[in-house]
Formats: C-alpha cells, structure tokens, sequence
C-alpha cells in the first residue's frame, strides 16, 4: 500500500481535526446549549421577549422609551430612567455617560452652533429633575441646581488667585442673557456666561442652594444606570408617577398602586441590590386594565 507523503499527511491530519473541532464545537456544543437553556429557562432563553396583539412589544430585559413623536412623554405610561446608551436603550452601543462627580460645569455652545457645547453631568441631573417634576407636578429642587435646571455653579475670581478678596464672579451654567440664580456672593455682583470666554481661572463653587436633602423626584428618575439599558425603576419613582397614570387611564391610585406591586421584583437572593419595577410589564398590564 502507497503511503501518503509525511507532509501531505500532516495536512490531512490537521483538515480532520478542523472538521471534527467545527462540528463539534461549532454546531453539536451550541446546539445542545440552546436546547439546556429553552429547557431549563423557557422564555428567557430567548430574550424574554413580550409580545402585544401578536406582536413584540420588548423584552423584560431591556429598558425602552415610552415616549411620543415629538420626544415627549406619553403620560399614560409609566416612564423608564433615562439611558446613556447610544440614542437611548440601544443594545449596541450600551454603557455609561463617563461622566463623574466632578463634572459640574458646561461647555456652553456657540451661538453660531447651537450643537457644539456639552452638558455636566450636574446640569443634566438638574435638567431632568426640573422636567420630571413638571410632568408628575411636584417639586423638582434638588441641591446644585437652579430653578432653571442648570447646575448651580459660580466661577470665583480673587485677588491671589487661590485666595483673597473675590473681584469677578460668574454663574458658569447661565448662558446670557439669563439671570443669574444668585444676584450677587461675597458682595460681588454675579455675571451670566458669555460663550467662549475663558474663566479656566476662575475658582469653580458649587452652589447647594435651599433645596430639600431628600428631593421628590428620585435619584433613577435623573440618572442613567451603567448599562443603559436597565428595565426598571425604583418603588419611588414608580409610586411618584402613579397618580399622573391613574389619571389619565381614568382608574383609581389603588388599582393603579396593586398593579406597580404584581410588578415588583425583590432582592437578588433576599439581600442583593434593591427591589425594582418592570416598566414595560407594569405598562402592559395597565394596557390591559384600560
């Protein structure tokens, strides 16, 4: 019998086992994963996706928008946590602002380009705390922030720099021609911002104001969880929504209240994290009532 050629038969060798590693691991391993997993998981498997008059509404799993044409909140819903991911809610491009504590001053725009400036973090917490309130018509104060919804930060210019006499103060959020939140600190008068002066030397002084320790509207109704896609709310935040719901659904707040509560998830294992309601299940579930 004719042997092979040793490096021809390397060759082969080596195409057999591509062959078996490919249909082993590449077609029998995950075909017998999804099989385990449709078994011992059911739904969830596949994406725990919820359907609506024959059609997918989402997935438990994935937070979403509940939100108009025009971007405005339909107030009939329940309304989600804000997301930094991608245009909001998007699975591809999922992940945080990367922005931290520090980022309290704003790039302003430029007049000429309304597009090119850039929010802190502060003022989009105070942004969304102003519009949360006025849609659940409470108040939305919160410490840092102005009336306005900006961050309630001043820009302090003194004699040595670091220290000594204050000689120019500027509201570094307040774009002119807006009123400064406070008219005047440590005697000087406050300036509203001009786009594309430098107060890089300025000493940066946020502002806490009057606002309550413990603001009305939650802390997950104004920030973006690390994800971005997170599904759900904190118990606050969906019993202050409740009345506005209740009232446009025209049913009672304790029809409404049940309802938040068969959508309430407790703690992971009884002690982690915190309890949670799934907006898009709580939104169906309202569906269905009315």
């Amino acid at each position: 019998m004719n042997r092979l050629p040793r490096w021809l038969a390397h060759h082969v060798a080596a195409l057999r086992v591509v062959v078996v590693l490919t249909l082993a691991l590449g077609l029998l391993y995950p075909l017998a994963m999804t099989g385990i997993a449709q078994a011992v998981f059911g739904r969830g498997a596949g994406g725990s996706l919820v359907e609506k008059d024959g059609k997918i509404a989402g997935s438990e799993l994935v937070g979403q928008s509940f939100t108009g044409t025009d971007g405005e909140p339909i107030k009939r819903y329940f309304q989600s946590r804000p997301s930094a991911a991608g245009d909001g809610y998007d699975p591809g491009a999922t992940g945080a602002g990367n922005q931290g504590s520090e980022s309290v001053v704003d790039v302003l725009p430029d007049p000429a380009d309304p597009e090119s400036g850039k929010l802190s973090l502060l003022t989009q917490v105070c942004a969304r705390s102003k519009a949360v309130g006025e849609l659940e018509q409470v108040s939305g104060a919160r410490p840092y922030c102005t009336s306005d919804g900006v961050g309630a930060v001043l820009g302090v210019f003194r004699e040595q720099g670091l220290s000594g006499r204050a000689t120019r103060v500027v509201s570094l959020n307040q774009a002119c021609p807006a009123t400064p939140f406070l008219a005047a600190y440590e005697g000087v008068a406050v300036e509203c911002a001009k786009p594309g002066d430098d107060y890089s030397k300025a000493l940066v002084v946020p502002v806490r104001g009057d606002a309550p320790a413990h603001p009305a509207v939650p802390a997950d109704a104004v920030t973006a969880s690390g994800s971005g896609l997170d599904p759900h709310i904190s118990p606050a935040y969906a019993d202050l929504q409740a009345p506005r719901v209740a009232r446009e659904r025209g049913l009672s707040l304790d029809r409404v209240e049940d309802v938040i509560k068969q959508n309430t998830t407790g703690r992971a294992l009884g002690f982690l994290g915190e309890p949670g309601v799934n907006v898009l299940t709580l939104n169906l579930a309202l569906d269905r009532e009315s």
